[in-house]
Order: structure tokens, then sequence, then C-alpha cells
């Protein structure tokens, strides 16, 4: 009997040693994939110019330090004395990318290459070059390079449609500078939206990213990029086990209008939306929560010709399913412009087909202006504007035209005298219309060159003088 239990704790130990063999087997090998792709990876470094203002904040005097304190330099370095001229610096940074084309065309992050002077792609045999910005798209963060050179090794790129949950993936870059960085992990997620990201669907990994892999490709088994690194999701500003992806499918969108005008061009509805509760889909008559609530209608937006109504709940797209309110800019952003499209609504409890013309994306500033109650980008004046509204109207006594001054930056308006709550009337003898026409004003306005501006400050009109100083 002891004989025959030995036999069997013989045979139990050969399976679980078999067992063990085969599933180290089947964990993936990357060394040879590392050797396949890594020469199309580069590496980026950019140099910016920031400046270092000669005077400090309002209210806030130089320190006394004693001679020749390393504080007093440095202090002087960023602030320089009382009244002394701003000082330009150059600063670095580092991201990555990949080579697509043989000729030369590199893709990386948007932000990578933000406000670059120059930017220098790295191989990892050691060449340099000196790469020209085709393009880039903020609101996707891609970036198109170019580099003059010839016979460059390039990456495959991956059919969209075939990347599943759970499968393993690998990452290169250069975090911290440390170039050809390789990391693996797994996809955690498709389809991932993050809050200030409304054109993206990302793909989320468990993949080591840090500061330096932005830009760099993520590549799966067969050697094949499936994604940009893009961000991470973090408490301490390294690499917390969330990172996240732009898909490639949305990379060569962007990457193939780039390459043909310079710019990208993205459908536009114009609607304030929010996601659909539990209660909400209650009140509106809905079995489940599903779909975007219609919270605003932008003036003169496609969505206001088409008929929608605050209250609205859109459940589907010219055919997409929209099953959470993130699921509908990324619809309409890849509407061709100028499509005509049937878009499915909840109306007070009932299923409504309305029609509607997909018009253009306007761009960041000419949102701002038509959305008074969010942040707001500053325009060549440095004053941010909004139509008047008809309380504004009846209290300022102003029957039409003009805009309202809604924040001041650094600029000419400052400068000027013009503060927040102004209305503004007249700019260069033009009278001001509406906020659109305003902005249009601005665009043309000339430099170097003295010119009357028309405010209402309260019930008193006034006028000041503008200059705009352009190098």
């Amino acid at each position: 009997m002891f004989v025959i239990n030995r036999f069997k704790l013989f045979i139990i130990f050969i399976s679980l040693a078999f067992v063990q063999t085969v599933q180290a087997a089947e964990l993936p090998n990357f060394t040879e994939l590392v050797e396949q792709v890594g020469p199309a990876v580069v590496n980026i470094s950019t140099t910016q110019k920031v400046s270092a203002h000669g005077n400090l904040p309002p209210g806030m005097e130089m320190p006394d330090f004693p001679e020749g304190s390393p504080w007093s330099d440095l202090f002087k370095k960023f602030f320089g004395d009382k009244g002394a001229p701003s000082e330009d610096f150059n600063t670095q940074s580092l991201g990555s990318g990949f080579i697509i084309d043989a000729s030369g065309y590199v893709i990386t992050n948007n932000h990578v290459i933000r406000d670059a002077e120059e930017v220098i792609v790295r191989l990892n045999d050691r060449r340099e070059f000196k790469a020209k910005i085709i393009g880039s798209d903020p609101r996707s963060d891609v970036a198109l390079l170019k580099v003059e050179a010839s016979n460059l090794p390039t990456v495959k790129l991956a059919d969209p449609d075939n990347l599943k949950v759970g499968e393993w993936v690998m990452a290169i870059g250069s975090p911290f500078g440390f170039d050809h960085s390789v990391s693996v992990g797994v996809v955690s997620a498709i389809g991932r939206n993050l809050p200030s990201e409304n054109y993206v669907p990302f793909i989320q990994t468990d993949v080591a990213i840090n500061p330096g892999n932005s830009g760099g490709p993520l590549f799966n088994l067969d050697g094949e990029v499936v994604g940009i690194n893009s961000q991470i999701y973090s408490r301490t500003g390294g690499f917390m086990g969330l990172s996240f992806a732009i898909p490639m499918k949305v990379a060569i969108e962007v990457v193939d209008q780039l390459k043909e005008k310079g710019r990208v061009s993205r459908g536009w509805l114009g609607i304030l939306i929010q996601d659909v509760n539990r209660e909400l889909a209650e009140s509106f008559g809905m079995k489940k929560p599903k779909g975007a609530v219609v919270l605003r209608i932008l003036e003169d937006s496609p969505a206001s010709k088409a008929g929608f109504k605050v209250g609205d709940v859109v459940v589907d797209f010219n055919g997409v399913n929209i099953e959470r309110s993130s699921d509908l800019p990324i619809a309409v952003g890849s509407t061709k412009t100028g499509s005509k499209v049937k878009v499915k609504v909840i109306r007070e409890g009932k299923t409504k087909t309305l029609k509607v013309v997909i018009e253009e994306l306007p761009s960041e500033e000419e949102l701002a202006v038509t959305k008074p109650n969010e942040p707001a980008k500053l325009n060549r004046i440095g004053a941010t504007v909004s139509d008047l509204a008809k309380e504004q109207r009846d209290a300022l006594n102003i029957p039409k035209g003009g805009v309202y001054v809604q924040n001041i930056g650094k600029g000419p308006a400052r400068e000027s005298g013009i503060k927040k709550g102004d209305v503004i009337l007249k700019l260069n003898s033009i009278d001001i219309k509406d906020a659109k026409h305003f902005r249009s004003i601005v665009k043309k306005l000339p430099t170097d060159k003295s010119l009357p501006i028309l405010i209402q400050r309260g019930a008193s009109p006034i006028f000041l003088v503008i200059k705009i100083n352009e190098k």
C-alpha cells in the first residue's frame, strides 16, 4: 500500500511539473519583439523659450538678502530688479515617438512638441535629425513630424478592431530620459473616456508609463502599434498602474488630415450634455439610464437649426448607440462635416428622430466666446468677451451691439485701461455687432499703431487707446 501511494505521489508531482512547464511556455517572450520593432522607436527632445519676467508680482518686493547670497542671484535671475525687462531662457523637454514611413514621418504627442522652437529626433543607432512639425492636434494630443532621411526603419500598424481586453502589450520609450526602455503589461480596458478629453476613446493598460514615455508606441505581440502612450493617472506624478494610450484608429485619422491640410477638421453638433443617471432616467420615462441629456443648445449651431430642445436625451447618433454621454462627442467628431445624419432622441418619454447637418467644430477660442460660463482663451488683445444677455442690455441701456468683457489677462487690453465688466462698443472706429464680429475685427487689427476703442463702464461711455505690439 505504501509503494502504491508513493507511486501516486510521483505521478502527481510529474503532472504538476508538466502543467507548470506548459504555463511557463505560454508566457510571452519579448526579446525578439524588441529587436524587431526597437529601431523604429525614437527619442524626441525639444527646446522652448520661456520668459523670466523682470518685475515681481504686485505688492511683493525683492527680499533684502546679504551681499553675495546665492538666493539674491536666484531672485535676480527670475525676477530681476524692479522695472527690469523680461529675459528669455531656453528649456528642454524629452518624449518619444515612432517612425511610420521610411521617408521620415514620425508620430508623437502634441504635448511633447507644444511651443517647441526646435525638435530633435534621435534613433537608437545614435543618428540625429532636426524635425519639421507638419501639424499637431491638441484635442487628440497627436502630432506629426518629418525628418529629411530615407530608408528609415518603420513600425506596422494594427487593425484597430482586433484589440482585446486582457491581451499582452509592450511599450518602448524614454522615461525620465532613459532611451529605449521597455515595459510590458496587459490591456485593462478599451474605449475609456477621460474627463478632460472628449474626442479620444483611450486604451487603458497597466504598462508602466512615466514622463518621457509620452508619444511612444504601444505594441501588441505581433509587433504592431495599437496605440500612442499619452497619459497616466497618478496622485504622485509617477506611474500608479493606470496608463492610457490613443488608439491608432484615431491617430491615423488625425495624421491623414495633418498630412493633407496641416490641421484637423471635426464634426460639431453644438450642444452641452451630461450623463443620464437612474433618477433622471426615471423622470424622463426611460427604463434604464442611457444616452446624453441636452443641457444647453448653442446659438446658431447645427443642433439649434435641427430643432433640438433642452431635455432631449440623445440615444443614437447616425446609427451609433449612445450608451454614455462620453460616446456622443466621439461619434460627432468623427463625422464628416456637411453630412446630414439622423439623431434619435427621447423627448417627453417618446422617441423622436431629428435630421441634422453636421458643421465643422469651431476653434477653442471661437467656442469660448459662445460659452460665457466656461473658461476661455485670451485673444490678441488679452481679453475674453461674450455676447450681452437681454438683462445686461436692459440694465446698461444698450439696445444693440457691443460685447461684455469677461476676463482681462496680460496684454494690450489691460495696458489700455480696459477692465472686467466693461462693454466694448467700438474698436478701430468699427461698431461691434456681437462676439463673433469682435473676434474677426481683433484678428485683423494692425500692429504698432494706436487705435481708438469705445467702452461703456457702468452708465458712462469712454474712449481709450489700444496698441498691439507683436514681434
